[in-house]
């Protein structure tokens, strides 16, 4: 019997290690098709002994992504960018690599192709990021016309930078700011994300978009009150002008880490839940997992005297 081979762009990531596990306990031989394979060692416990294979691969040049499709029956390309390091990295990643492996994976005959997009991608938005995610999907559409596309909100999980990063602001600072406290978000859990990527590919989801959502909608003052009762905090909220922080964001996109940008601060002024017709997890026949199922158990380390960490037993 063949080799069933799937190959994973970006497995390294806080979405990747979940889809790579479940590939792996479908039967399938894993391609982790990454930068750096050092980093990426703690993948291969997640299967057999040989089943996760460690590809470097650097998703810009064709004859390492056609080495890493080569044979492959699905392709997951997971890979994408917050801010820009030098100008035209988001349409380096985000567009032009996008539609290079949806290119050379179509030329290798792979069966499936699942696409990691970005809720609130838009051709018409004023944000450079979801502009380049909208021309990554035209790229990927164009070349591989029955690939899926997924569209997640701000995702969350044990390892997420979202949830995390408030209880961590919580925990060190006497007041915390807050700033587009009225833009909403619509949170799902990282392993409905990776089921997600999974039911892409039944025949019937060929060719189709879905905007990924939790079954709840927050705002970010709902968020941050959230974060504080489930760590037990009592910072000080206050509310930041957006005009402040662009100009913070003037100085802070210019040092390391990028730790805000201008682009950054565009898309947390605009909500980011799903469109009313939009397909979405259901469609995929998903139950989305609310946010108090999971997100408590691993903020617990954040209340004054800490605490154990307990992973979501469906993870």
């Amino acid at each position: 019997m063949a080799e069933r081979i799937a190959t994973v762009f970006g497995a390294s990531g806080f979405i990747g290690r979940y889809v790579v596990k479940r590939l792996a306990a479908q039967g399938y031989h894993v391609r982790v098709a990454v930068r750096d394979t050092e980093a990426s060692l703690f993948l291969k416990p997640m299967g057999a002994v040989g089943q996760i294979v460690l590809l470097h691969t650097s998703i810009t040049r064709p004859d390492a992504v056609e080495r890493a499709v080569m044979g492959a029956e699905v392709v997951v390309n997971l890979v994408g960018i917050l801010a820009e390091h030098k100008p035209g990295d988001f349409k380096r990643i985000h567009e032009d690599a996008a539609g290079l492996v949806a290119q050379l994976a179509a030329a290798a005959g792979v069966k499936h192709l699942v696409h990691l997009s970005a809720m609130g991608a838009s051709a018409a938005s004023p944000s450079l990021y979801a502009r380049s995610k909208a021309a990554g999907e035209a790229a990927v559409r164009t070349a591989f016309p029955a690939a899926v596309i997924l569209r997640p909100s701000v995702v969350f999980g044990y390892e997420d930078g979202f949830f995390n990063r408030f209880a961590h602001m919580a925990q060190m600072l006497p007041t915390l700011p807050v700033f587009a406290a009225g833009t909403k978000f619509q949170p799902v859990y990282v392993g409905d994300v990776a089921d997600a990527v999974m039911a892409a590919l039944r025949p019937a989801a060929a060719g189709n978009s879905f905007d990924l959502g939790g079954p709840q909608v927050m705002t970010m003052r709902e968020i941050l009150e959230y974060v504080q009762d489930k760590t037990n905090r009592l910072a000080c909220m206050i509310p930041v002008p957006m005009w402040y922080l662009n100009l913070a964001a003037r100085l802070l996109e210019k040092l390391p880490g990028r730790l805000l940008t201008r682009d950054q601060l565009i898309l947390l002024g605009r909500d980011n839940v799903m469109a009313p017709d939009a397909a979405g997890l259901s469609d995929l026949g998903l139950t989305p997992t609310p946010v108090d199922a999971v997100v408590p158990a691993y903020l617990h380390r954040y209340r004054p005297g800490g605490g154990p960490i307990t992973r979501y037993k469906s993870a």
